[in-house]
């Protein structure tokens, strides 16, 4: 089947696994990415190396109409990370779906993952969804992906799962069964959006036990979590800690070691392993 992808690094590897099941890439749509903590190279290269062409601003009727008028209408829009809500697809394009990070109905939105661990959730999964036109996630399910988590999840182990959760359904399911699955597509029901994280979410709060703490750091992982030590605020990346009573106040240093902190929380220790200081600059706007 010919098909275009919408979408970023972050969930690629759909588009690399239908073109390895025999799938013919028609057109790569992305967006521009800070290279940093969203990145495009993958996909693009895998267009070059298809020869296809690429766009980088909004997909808009007219784009899925020039498609079809070259492609007729028997392909496959697939997204999978892209950030526009996508419109006027019915009556011009045999399938649009979805794949998305979460198993739905639970965790529609922009980035569930960071929730998932903070919230101690004890399976995750990947979704994929006929595409809705009226909002973000929200369309009848084709297949799902679902694993366990463990209780020491961080954010890269679960992003790992789910990138390799995704692929397994674009090189199975999807690639194998998609006019099938979407004539048993099933309505998700009543869930919930999950709203992009702020800066308060990232922050630690050493008033809490330390396993609270713990599972904050690990839950951002290397997009790290805020935390103020002292009369500094810094960003924190990797933390340790174990719990033991005492009597310091919550978030005052107790030992430094070199670069590393061992701060008291409500419980015990937190040991601050990997941290950055927050550029005067940027003490406005941390959203990282």
């Amino acid at each position: 089947m010919k098909f275009a992808f919408a979408g970023i690094d972050f969930l690629g590897g759909v588009f690399e696994a239908l073109a390895e099941a025999g799938w013919q890439p028609i057109k790569l749509f992305t967006r521009p990415c800070d290279g940093i903590y969203d990145q495009n190279d993958a996909v693009v290269a895998l267009a070059r190396r298809h020869r296809i062409p690429m766009q980088l601003s909004r997909i808009r009727v007219a784009d899925i109409e020039a498609l079809s008028a070259e492609h007729g209408r028997d392909w496959a829009l697939v997204v999978a990370g892209y950030p526009w809500l996508i419109t006027g697809w019915p009556g011009r394009v045999r399938y649009a779906l979805n794949l998305h990070p979460s198993p739905l109905p639970d965790g529609r939105g922009p980035y569930p993952l960071f929730r998932a661990v903070l919230e101690s959730y004890e399976s995750w999964g990947v979704t994929a969804h006929v595409l809705a036109e009226d909002g973000f996630d929200t369309g009848d399910i084709l297949a799902q992906d679902i694993f366990p988590l463990s209780r020491a999840e961080t954010h890269e182990t679960l992003l790992a799962r789910c990138q390799m959760a995704a692929t397994r359904l674009a090189r199975g399911p999807i690639a194998r069964d998609l006019p099938a699955l979407w004539r048993k597509a099933e309505p998700q029901g009543d869930g919930a959006y999950w709203p992009r994280v702020s800066d308060l979410d990232r922050t630690l709060d050493f008033r809490q036990p330390v396993e609270a703490v713990l599972r904050r750091v690990r839950a951002f992982g290397a997009i790290e979590t805020l935390a103020r030590i002292n009369d500094n605020r810094v960003f924190v990346q990797e933390a340790h800690g174990w719990t033991e009573a005492h009597r310091h106040a919550p978030g005052s240093v107790v030992h430094v070691f070199r670069r590393q902190m061992v701060v008291a929380a409500r419980d015990g220790y937190v040991q601050i392993t990997r941290w950055s200081s927050i550029p005067l600059t940027d003490a406005g706007k941390t959203g990282r």
